[in-house]
């Protein structure tokens, strides 16, 4: 796997994020499923602009520079450059995101890959279960293959129909909309096909494995 330097750097971010795990900091105890006329997660609020929240460093990443290497259980290893994923179905989604600092934004638009045509491409092995995703600052974070494979989930290189921004996470990054957005990882640069889930960076320090808004699925719970 590639190099993880942001794993061990105590940054103020990392700090106050840490502190919030160990406080349980905006749980509100409210479990409930949206109704028609209900997006808001519990613990949320509404907000119409898009925070950028990064562990201090935004990695500029060309997309002449770009790579996505696709390595372990995987029948089809690949390493994409940018012509190669523009070559990939390219899918329209909208879809609301959550932040788990609890703002949440509606009615966003992207442009990339379906993951589930990226999985028909790579063609993971039966033993793969989950998937971990390496960023250009050496961020990761882990998701469980079912998750990835979601039918709204979708690897990003445009939003309301501009390049994604570098603040974002451009060129390229991953959307799972149905989970907390730091599971949604910027300035992707590889996927790994896992056998067993594996904690990455936020999840080693305190937060939660999967991710669920909805559960408030925030924080560890060991």
């Amino acid at each position: 796997m590639a190099d993880e330097p942001m794993q061990t750097e105590d940054t103020k971010l990392t700090r106050t994020k840490r502190k919030w795990a160990e406080e349980g900091r905006f749980l509100t105890g409210q479990i409930s499923r949206p109704g028609p006329e209900d997006r808001l997660p519990p613990g949320q609020h509404l907000v119409k602009n898009w925070p950028v929240l990064d562990l201090g460093q935004q990695p500029e990443v060309s997309t002449a520079q770009w790579r996505l290497d696709v390595r372990g259980l995987v029948n089809n290893p690949l390493t994409l450059d940018w012509n190669g994923f523009l070559a990939l179905p390219q899918a329209e989604l909208r879809s609301d995101i959550h932040c788990v600092t609890t703002w949440s934004r509606y009615d966003n638009d992207w442009t990339g890959v379906s993951t589930r045509d990226f999985l028909a491409a790579v063609d993971p092995k039966p033993e793969a279960t989950a998937v971990m995703l390496t960023s250009y600052d050496g961020y990761t974070t882990n998701l469980l293959l079912s998750d990835f494979a979601a039918e709204d989930a979708v690897i990003v290189h445009r939003w309301q129909g501009e390049p994604l921004t570098a603040e974002h996470g451009g060129p390229v990054r991953l959307v799972v909309p149905h989970l907390y957005f730091w599971k949604s990882a910027k300035w992707l640069k590889r996927i790994d096909f896992l056998s067993a889930d594996s904690a990455g960076f936020w999840e080693k320090n305190g937060y939660h494995m999967r991710g669920d808004p909805w559960a408030e699925e925030r924080y560890s719970e060991d």
